[in-house]
């Protein structure tokens, strides 16, 4: 009975301390006990068991400097949701269950956490911020403001991330283990910003309070790289020693190593011999087999600072074929080769094409690739336009000749073609050695070089071409079938002279892409039409490849070359005015006769805002004088709407003289055209509209321009014309003339809603209650879209309850619904929310504030989404 007894008060207590509405000694023990090690514990370790799986799976690129922070892979994230969902379990049980223990607050900043790795930023603000203002434990509120300063710095919002730090600043008792990853976040901070010296001296803080040894040597090789690229050599050599300690990866190791021999030895040494032995050490050491590119390529920026150029290419080219476990490393390769092409040979079509493998190698949101884009967009359209002046060129003059030099022309092509990818194939597949040892291995099927005929595709392939030449496209048979066959000849398929075109269609790989005499011949333009579009495609590339040669590749004598071959070539170009301003220019910036081409403009072009333009060099230019002649042109305007043409036209052609070349300008000249149909013949406001609808590059002003001339064509003339919707113009030339908005479009009969294109608009997302619950980060993930795709915007996100079916969230305000629409099509091309469905955003949609409106009184959605997919769908 006393042991029974005893054993009843222990379960009693037992029981009494499992409560946790008490708050006595024995029941804080119990919980603080069972959530440490039954709930936070648990979760603790799954996280960071994820944080090491994003560690591990990422590929460290030491060709570049180290980030800060290795970033967060959302795949890895998704791969390990069940683990992470089993952490926010767990760490809500220690709240819900255990809510008298110490460990609570500690719960709440794991749930901060995980949101943060799952990148609900919302979720981990909020939870980071409660931990900071509720808990007791001075090191857990440093390590939540820690990571909030980090989540600032990710999100940009460097307001709230100075606060943060400032107030950190003032805070006294930071743990060392906090004191490292502040000065690891500071360094972050100063990475966002590109500010060096900040990160440098921030990462320096932080290694002396480093415990983690591998981590100690991360940043001691940051540190190195850092000061490398700042020019102090030996702060750098100190560093990449330093990253030697802590047993690093092979790979950091040997890029310390040579890093450290660069700055050490290349840039001081005059021992030139003893350097380029150093790098052929490294290339034979097998260690490195998986690094050959790597040493090719630093040996290749060595030279260069020798500048040896010849050889830098050499060795660059030579890296780009040694095999490698860093693709982006291909990527800086071709990257180099681009740079030294346009550097040094100003060879602009050899850049892009560099350009363009470069970024086969490297990711597309990868800031490097961004960057290759921005520089390529220009080169794309030069290379373009070169190319398809040399094709025309040579079309044009094939065209002159008679149909059997046309036909002889092309078969030397293809020839020539095929022997060059035969020639191509067999020097793939060249044998490495030519010892005996590799003719003995030919039948045993090893040899490396494929030096046994039948291993050998080249020369097999060789073999099938040679016997199709000689015997054509004859089927395979044995011998003693041929007898049989001379009885059979009627029904065997007969050898043609097409045989070598469906060889290299189909029978063999290497010619695959061989085009046949008649896809070439196709191509010459024989007929009046074909002759007329190549050669306006001739005329159009001369032009732009002119004015790219000026402006934006600075390429001043080859603009003047391709400006005047156009004016030659083609005289009567619609292109002219323009190119003679560009000639003006050239000439005046090389020194040259730019005289001739101001009398020309005013003899041939008195009207042309070119003309203006040479008249008056020196006129007032950019934003100032874009405000002041939108004052002109808006007195002009006025002037015109109160029929006072004649001062409408001085006003014109005094702003022109002063402000010749604007954004107002072509308003100007379409103004001045308006006066024309008013107080001139109707022949001369003809050639005048049609005359301005071929130089204006502004579509809504040619839109425009072409339904004032619609009413002055024979029918004849209407049906040549090419229809064009009409798009948005601007509001003060909109009501002088034809109603354009929305032409061909047809509005849903008895629709109650309006098309009025220059009207506010708002976005629309409509989602039913259940939806709206789904998608909860939605609100945070539309200010984030917004923040990256339209920053300078000033958007506002808000959302109410249309009825009981309907919430809709609003985006605002949009200026007119060309703005709405751009906003529409980047929604619907790259948005992304957890729980938001496809089929949402495939209907959400924008409406002018006159139908919404509407819409908000009918409170009928589909009936308005008929109307705007017959609009603007």
């Amino acid at each position: 009975m006393r042991r029974f007894s005893g054993l009843a008060v222990v379960i009693f207590i037992f029981i009494g301390a499992c409560s946790s509405e008490r708050n006595t000694f024995t029941n804080r023990a119990f919980h603080n006990l069972t959530s440490h090690f039954n709930a936070y514990y648990l979760a603790d370790s799954k996280i960071k068991d994820v944080e090491n799986q994003v560690k591990t799976n990422y590929k460290e690129d030491f060709t570049q400097v180290l980030p800060v922070f290795i970033p967060i892979d959302s795949a890895t994230i998704q791969q390990n949701k069940e683990k992470l969902d089993s952490a926010r379990e767990l760490s809500s049980k220690a709240i819900d269950w255990h809510r008298i223990s110490k460990w609570v607050d500690d719960s709440y900043y794991l749930l901060g956490k995980i949101d943060y790795l799952q990148a609900h930023q919302d979720d981990a603000q909020n939870a980071f911020k409660y931990v900071n203002s509720t808990s007791k434990d001075k090191d857990l509120r440093h390590q939540a403001l820690i990571s909030l300063l980090q989540l600032y710095v990710d999100r940009g919002e460097y307001e709230n991330a100075n606060f943060t730090i400032d107030y950190l600043s003032k805070e006294t008792e930071i743990s060392d283990p906090n004191r490292y990853t502040l000065f690891r976040t500071l360094a972050y901070y100063y990475e966002s910003r590109s500010d060096q010296n900040g990160v440098i001296g921030a990462l320096d803080r932080a290694v002396e309070y480093a415990e983690d040894k591998k981590e100690e040597s991360r940043i001691n090789f940051i540190l190195a790289q850092r000061y490398q690229r700042e020019g102090l050599d030996a702060l750098a050599y100190d560093y990449y020693r330093r990253s030697l300690d802590g047993n690093p990866p092979y790979e950091q190791s040997f890029f310390a190593t040579l890093y450290a021999q660069q700055v050490a030895e290349l840039n001081a040494s005059k021992d030139l011999k003893r350097v380029r032995n150093y790098y052929d050490d490294l290339y034979k050491d097998p260690k490195n087999k998986d690094l050959k590119d790597v040493v090719i390529y630093e040996r290749a920026l060595f030279e260069e600072k020798q500048g040896d150029i010849p050889l830098t290419l050499d060795l660059l080219h030579q890296a780009a074929k040694e095999p490698g476990t860093n693709p982006r490393l291909k990527g800086y390769i071709y990257q180099k080769l681009a740079e030294l092409n346009l550097s040094e040979f100003k060879d602009f079509r050899a850049t892009k094409y560099y350009l363009d493998s470069a970024l086969t190698f490297i990711k597309e949101d990868d800031p490097v690739a961004l960057a290759i884009q921005e520089q390529k967009a220009t080169l794309d359209q030069y290379v373009f336009h070169v190319e398809r002046i040399q094709l025309n060129d040579s079309l044009l003059k094939v065209a002159e000749m008679g149909p059997e030099a046309q036909i002889m022309i092309a078969q030397n092509f293809i020839e020539a073609e095929e022997e060059r990818l035969v020639k191509e194939a067999q020097e793939k597949s060249q044998p490495k050695t030519t010892n005996i040892f590799d003719n003995l291995l030919a039948f045993s099927g090893k040899d490396s070089g494929s030096s046994f005929y039948f291993d050998n595709g080249a020369a097999m392939q060789q073999g099938a071409i040679e016997f199709n030449r000689v015997w054509g496209n004859r089927p395979l048979q044995d011998n003693w079938r041929r007898r049989s066959a001379i009885f059979q000849t009627s029904t065997q398929p007969e050898p043609t002279q097409g045989g070598r075109d469906s060889l290299a269609s189909g029978e063999n790989p290497i010619l695959a892409g061989l085009p046949t005499l008649e896809s070439l011949l196709a191509k010459i333009p024989n007929t009046p039409e074909q002759l007329d579009q190549t050669n306006s495609q001739l005329e159009e590339s001369y032009f732009e490849l002119g004015k790219l040669l000026y402006f934006d590749l600075e390429e001043t004598d080859q603009s003047i070359e391709n400006l005047e071959t156009l004016i030659i070539r083609y005289p009567n170009t619609i292109k002219k005015p323009e190119a003679y301003y560009l000639l003006y220019l050239g000439q005046k910036d090389t020194g040259g006769n730019f005289e001739q081409y101001v009398g020309r403009l005013n003899r041939e072009y008195p009207e042309s805002q070119y003309t203006f333009s040479v008249n008056n060099p020196d006129a007032a230019s950019g934003n100032l004088a874009y405000v002041e002649s939108s004052k002109r042109y808006e007195e002009a305007y006025n002037a015109y709407y109160a029929g006072e043409y004649q001062k409408t036209r001085q006003l014109v052609k005094s702003t022109l003289e002063e402000f010749p070349l604007t954004r107002n300008t072509e308003k100007l000249l379409l103004l001045d055209i308006m006066v024309t149909g008013k107080i001139e013949s109707r022949e001369r406001f003809k050639e005048r509209l049609e005359t301005f609808i071929q130089n204006t590059k502004d579509e809504s002003l040619v839109s425009l321009a072409r339904n004032m001339l619609r009413p002055l064509l024979s029918t004849e003339e209407l049906a040549a014309l090419a229809p064009k919707d009409s798009v948005n113009v601007d509001s003060t030339l909109v009501n002088a003339n034809l109603e354009t908005e929305n032409q061909g479009k047809e509005i849903p009969a008895g629709s109650p809603y309006k098309v009025n294109e220059s009207q506010t608009h708002i976005f629309v997302i409509a989602l039913s209650p259940s939806e709206s619950e789904t998608a909860k980060n939605l609100l945070g993930d539309l200010e984030n879209f917004h923040s990256k795709n339209f920053p300078n915007a000033r958007l506002r996100t808000g959302n109410m309850n249309m009825n009981q079916e309907n919430a809709i969230f609003i985006i605002s305000p949009f200026s007119n619904s060309e703005k709405a629409k751009e906003y529409y099509l980047k929604f619907s091309e790259e948005f992304k929310s957890e729980g938001l469905p496809e089929e949402i955003k495939r209907n959400a949609f924008f409406i002018s504030i006159e139908n919404f409106q509407i819409l908000n009184k009918t409170k009928n959605m589909e009936e308005y989404r008929t109307f705007f997919r017959s609009l603007y769908q």
